[in-house]
């Protein structure tokens, strides 16, 4: 029950102060004259203008509402470290006996797991959300139960009572993390990019470990081992293999004791890119195909092209001196000789043995294939003339032999069986492609047939040698496809591909084994040109292996998904392959730091006037404190009593009924009337 006076003016609150306004000044006047009955037409006017306002006594019957308390308990993945689970139970359980002890409370439940992706523990967030679903006004205090590794501070509400941390976790507990500064996204391929790595030991950690031993292993390689001091900064270069996507992994041994080795482990993807693609390409003479390579190569920024067409050959004598030509001279020493292992790619455009290059360079050119070096031929026909650059050292590693026969009838080219699977051509669209008008016949071919010519000869081939590669086009009208001759066809893709393909780009390996991360789990994806690969083994972070059955979705692509839960290294095998994919974040952020705290929250603790409590230490006390008071001791916490209520019941009084207003109205009217008149 609760009685109060409000007020219900019978005229708006502006003319109600225009007559106050009005009879203060009459009223003062009276005083100023000294008019003897002043002070009762005073109490006149007060007594009207107490009327105009209307005054009732209201008398409310309310009924009490509970106070709210929140309980959050953290079970993200830091809190199943240690005894931490085991404490979180009971110290969950004993919260809410007390608290349902307490009189007039409810309790509120919320339970924060980990984060989406690698958000973290979202506490804070949890507590926004169930505030603004509560009155503020019921709202008593919020329990948190956690290590104290929040990683939401910036969404903190504004919280209408105190908040406590009960902190879980041990003083004897340590752990040993490994972290990697300063990684790139992208590196060059084949230089040593200097990475940073420091190992930490945190919490109670034993003083006798002063170094430790690191694994170092890129993709499916063995890894490398060293050993490292701990708590110091350690350069690592590194060097990527291939292009794409390097993954690297870092490890050290979990020491005895420790809270976890999930930290521990490193895995940082570097995509691997290429300076410049640095390319030669050498025209035996000028033809309307030498146009087309140029452009294609000049069209990427990326390609530094040196291009050498001999327009002046040996045998050519006209009596003009050397002095006076305007051509340069072939520097084939410097070429073929000191900088060939600086090339990426030799491309030769109908070229054949005039003398310019003596055996002994292109036997160089033979073993720079041998040795993980790229030659594409481009035959015209000088490839089957006696002068022929297959009848000299590149003959050892040419894929397919000339038979001598020009053949110079219109065809059009089409992609064989072989061909639909490689990656090289694999849906090119073969269905109106322009004709070409020249083909050389080969024979004795070796390697992958990719496109057929005239009749099904072979047109184009690719094949591997030592640890390069060769490919064989038996065409020089190729650029037919560029000048859109019969709608053309194309030109431009198969180049830039059959290009990629000899440099070794991971995305054109016919014979490749990849994962990657989709919703869920991993999609694994086999390329091949057989019909029908073997099932590749899955080995998980957790040791466990399993065999995948592969279906075919396209010619040549085979792919299976898996579900995968665990965060980590991923090793894929088959008879032939075998390939790693890491899952999940490089370091996971519950995992960053493990060793329990109330350092994060300690300042959004401090302004709500709470406590941060161990639970090592026993379990604490509460009481009511007032509010804006504070809230936390040695060994207790304070709930803010908020003494809500709810109005089940409203009557309302009117103070003076008119009639009596008026008649007490009139005897001071009278009344100073007749005092005045006395006073006369």
């Amino acid at each position: 029950m609760s009685l109060g006076v409000i007020f219900d003016p019978l005229l708006s609150w502006p003319v109600w102060w225009g007559l106050a306004a009005l009879s203060g000044f009459a009223v003062g006047l009276g005083f100023f004259r000294g008019l003897a009955g002043a002070w009762l037409r005073a109490m006149a006017a007060a007594l009207v203008l107490a009327v105009l306002a209307g005054p009732v006594l209201q008398q409310e019957e309310r009924e009490a509402l509970s106070d709210i308390v929140f309980v959050v308990t953290d079970r993200s993945a830091s809190q199943k470290l240690g005894r931490r689970v085991e404490q979180t139970d009971q110290t969950e359980a004993d919260v809410l006996q007390k608290l349902r002890a307490r009189a007039n409370t409810d309790v509120r439940q919320i339970v924060v797991g980990d984060g989406t992706g690698d958000a973290g523990t979202q506490v804070m967030s949890a507590i926004a959300r169930a505030l603004a679903e509560e009155p503020r006004s019921r709202v008593a205090g919020a329990l948190v139960i956690s290590d104290g590794l929040v990683h939401d501070l910036e969404a903190t509400p504004e919280m209408p009572a105190p908040l406590h941390l009960l902190k879980t976790g041990e003083r004897a507990d340590w752990d040993r993390r490994l972290r990697v500064e300063n990684a790139p996204a992208f590196a060059i391929i084949g230089e040593p990019v200097e990475l940073t790595l420091r190992i930490e030991n945190e919490g109670a950690a034993p003083e006798a470990d002063s170094f430790t031993q690191l694994s170092i292993s890129i993709g499916a390689e063995e890894p490398i081992k060293f050993d490292v001091p701990i708590g110091r900064d350690i350069s690592v270069p590194v060097s990527l293999p291939h292009g794409g996507r390097n993954v690297i992994k870092f490890d050290i041994p979990e020491g005895e004791g420790e809270l976890t080795g999930r930290n521990n482990s490193y895995l940082l993807e570097i995509n691997g890119v290429r300076d410049r693609l640095r390319v030669l390409l050498v025209s035996g003479e000028p033809h309307a195909g030498g146009r087309t390579w140029r452009n294609l190569l000049k069209s990427d920024s990326s390609v530094d092209l040196v291009h050498f067409t001999i327009l002046r050959p040996p045998e050519k004598q006209d009596g003009v001196p050397v002095g006076e030509l305007s051509l340069i001279a072939f520097p084939t020493r410097e070429l073929f000789i000191d900088k060939i292992k600086d090339f990426d790619l030799i491309i030769f455009d109908r070229y054949k043995r005039r003398g310019i290059l003596p055996a002994a360079y292109l036997d160089n050119v033979r073993d720079y294939v041998e040795t993980g070096g790229a030659v594409l031929i481009a035959a015209g026909p000088d490839f089957a003339s006696a002068d022929s650059i297959y009848r000299s050292p590149l003959g050892q590693i040419v894929p397919a032999s000339p038979t001598a026969r020009v053949i110079e009838q219109a065809y059009r080219p089409t992609v064989t069986e072989t061909g639909g699977r490689h990656p090289v051509t694999r849906a090119l669209d073969d269905g109106n492609w322009g004709r070409w008008m020249r083909q050389i016949e080969l024979e004795d071919v070796r390697g992958d047939v990719l496109m057929e010519g005239f009749e099904g000869r072979p047109l184009l081939v690719l094949d591997r040698v030592g640890e390069g590669r060769v490919a064989l086009l038996a065409s020089d009208h190729a650029w037919l496809w560029a000048r859109g001759y019969e709608g053309g066809g194309p030109q431009l893709e198969l180049l830039r591909r059959l290009s990629h393909w000899m440099m070794k780009e991971p995305e054109l390996e016919e014979e490749a084994l990849s994962a990657e991360a989709i919703e869920g789990g991993l999609r694994i994806r086999r390329r091949s040109l057989s019909d029908a690969p073997d099932s590749v083994t899955v080995t998980r972070p957790s040791g466990e292996t399993a065999k995948v059955m592969l279906q075919e979705v396209s010619p040549g692509v085979f792919e299976a998904d898996i579900g995968a839960d665990d965060a980590g290294l991923y090793r894929l095998e088959d008879n032939e392959l075998a390939s790693v994919v890491g899952l999940g974040p490089a370091s996971p952020r519950e995992f960053v730091t493990t060793i329990a705290s109330a350092d994060v929250l300690a300042p959004q603790i401090a302004l709500r006037q709470g406590g941060a409590i161990s639970i090592e230490d026993g379990f604490p006390s509460f009481r009511n404190v007032r509010e804006g008071r504070n809230a936390a001791g040695a060994r207790w916490l304070g709930l803010t009593p908020r003494g809500a209520y709810e109005t089940i019941g409203l009557k309302q009084y009117p103070l003076m009924p008119p009639w009596g207003a008026l008649m007490i109205f009139a005897t001071f009217i009278i009344g100073g009337w007749l005092r005045e008149g006395r006073r006369r």
